[in-house]
């Protein structure tokens, strides 16, 4: 909790940010996220060429940016992890087919054109020409074919832990004229949706000709900005990449730091350390603003905080117990007191404004009389249970899980504990292909650049999920079944999969995710709703 007189209201928060429009930026992008998009680019060409809204060429006097994280990459190869805070510095040496525009809308990347093929379960793509890697070969259909396959199939490279991020995808081939065929193994209606947000293209034969060691400390993509030196854990320094496809970075370089205590990190920006900051607390917005050279850039994004239960492991094997679990925290509260109002209470794992989000369903009440009563009847009265929680990764991530495990430790017949955790080994953990090395109860976030509910709960709770620590025969079906459906269809399947979820409760549901950031007033750079920190779209002012 903060005391009374660092805070700040919600009200005075969005005109601190200057976001009083920000409510309706998530519904905005999901218009053009998700089913919407897809069904939109089946039948053209789509031919913009630019992916991004900055770079007009370095009109202005040199500068570097420095942007300081919650956490550093856990290494550099663009298909072997599953962490935001990896993605934003990958994403600025790696590129993708297609991609999204800082509003969330698909745009062309090294791809041109794209379509689905007549009478077949596939699409394909142009690869644009005239595109350089790092090394100086030049891009083609291979490459990105190899790179597709890299991640579907396990048999090509490694297990990437990133192939549900291509659902439905089950290869691809170079099929001449530079074009490539993706092979999905039905309709697959967010196919595109899908290529718009992940799937880095890597050149093949650097792949092969390197071990995974060296393809995780080194960088070799078509992107802007090209590796000027890593080291481990410390700092990743990048440096513009002068034969880039479009008009070379305005930045001349980027360099990436992590500090886990946000103070430490709203310190550094007030010392001109670092130029862009991550998760500035509420508390701490009133003393950005106040302060010279420097101020707040916020945007709603689309993560959500939850608190994983493992389904196999007592007491989580109750549904019960898990449903008491949702009852004995005071939700309401956490979001006004811990967030100080920035944020909004979930009951479902897909957002608001997210294909499949079902209207029908709210957040858990508080009830801990129903919840020390549901205890009882799970037989599981007297459990001693512990959150795993990372520290500095999410907005206030450490206060809300010790508030949870306050709630419930109030309870007179449950326990609870807080094990704060690095989280990097955590993420390791969760990403274990065996469930019982995952911890029992775990705090973690997840953002879904794609605005589609499909996939968060195709990662996060279906049987097989990157990240899931829950099995349901009945919710795997459902997720198979909007997997071949489009439409209202779809979206009404995926409601039911919601619905679903929050009644068998594998989560204790907690709060959707605003991101707010410190920024050096020298630079024009506005905040995006998927997390997404572009040096390409930075320029000074």
């Amino acid at each position: 909790m903060t005391d009374n007189q660092s805070h700040v209201s919600r009200r005075s928060y969005l005109k601190l940010a200057g976001g009083a429009a920000a409510s309706a930026a998530i519904a905005g992008c999901a218009s053009d996220g998700g089913e919407t998009t897809t069904t939109s680019s089946d039948g053209g060409s789509e031919t913009t060429t630019t992916s991004s809204d900055g770079g007009d060429g370095g009109s202005m006097d040199e500068f570097d940016v420095t942007i300081t994280q919650g956490n550093m990459p856990s290494g550099l190869d663009p298909h072997d992890h599953r962490e935001t805070t990896t993605d934003i510095v990958v994403l600025h040496a790696y590129e993708g087919v297609l991609t999204r525009d800082a509003d969330g809308a698909v745009v062309a990347g090294l791809g041109t054109d794209y379509s689905r093929v007549d009478g077949e379960d596939a699409v394909e793509f142009q690869i644009r020409e005239g595109v350089t890697f790092h090394n100086g070969d030049e891009l083609t259909a291979e490459d990105v074919a190899y790179s597709i396959n890299r991640i579907v199939q396990e048999d090509v490279g490694f297990a990437s832990p990133q192939v549900d991020q291509l659902a439905g995808v089950t290869g691809a081939e170079a099929t001449g004229d530079g074009t490539v065929k993706v092979m999905n193994d039905g309709l697959n209606p967010i196919v595109f949706s899908e290529f718009a947000t992940y799937c880095d293209v890597m050149q093949q034969s650097w792949v092969e000709e390197n071990d995974k060691s060296y393809i995780s400390q080194n960088m070799n993509g078509t992107g802007p900005f090209q590796l000027s030196s890593y080291t481990e854990d410390v700092e990743v320094v990048l440096e513009r990449y002068d034969d880039y496809w479009q008009e070379p970075a305005e930045a001349s370089g980027v360099t990436f730091r992590a500090a886990a205590e946000a103070s430490t990190r709203v310190n550094q920006l007030l010392q001109g350390e670092t130029d862009i900051v991550v998760n500035v607390p509420p508390q701490e917005v009133q003393r950005v603003n106040n302060s010279d050279n420097v101020r707040i850039a916020s945007a709603p994004s689309t993560r959500i905080i939850y608190n994983a239960m493992r389904y196999d492991v007592e007491p989580f094997s109750s549904v019960q117990f898990r449903q008491a679990m949702n009852y004995a925290i005071d939700l309401e509260s956490i979001v006004s007191n811990v967030l100080e109002g920035f944020g909004a209470q979930t009951g479902q794992p897909t957002l608001e404004g997210f294909v499949g989000h079902n209207s029908d369903v709210d957040p858990y009440p508080y009830d801990p009389d129903m919840a020390e009563q549901m205890v009882e009847e799970s037989g599981f009265a007297g459990a001693e249970i512990e959150l795993n929680t990372p520290v500095g990764r999410y907005l206030k991530d450490l206060e809300i899980a010790q508030a949870v495990a306050g709630y419930i430790d109030e309870l007179p017949n449950v326990t609870a504990s807080v094990r704060q955790r690095d989280f990097g080994s955590l993420v390791d953990e969760l990403l274990t292909g065996n469930i019982e090395d995952k911890p029992p109860w775990y705090l973690i976030g997840w953002g879904e650049a794609t605005f589609d509910g499909g996939l968060v709960m195709t990662a996060l709770l279906s049987t097989d999920g990157a990240l899931s620590s829950w099995s349901n025969e009945e919710f795997d079906q459902l997720l198979a079944d909007a997997g071949q459906q489009s439409g209202d269809e779809r979206d009404q399947t995926l409601q039911q999969a919601n619905q679903l979820a929050h009644d068998e409760a594998p989560w204790i549901f907690l709060n959707q995710q605003f991101s707010v950031y410190g920024v050096n007033d020298s630079l024009a750079w506005e905040a995006r709703a998927d997390e997404r920190i572009d040096a390409y779209a930075i320029s000074q002012q």
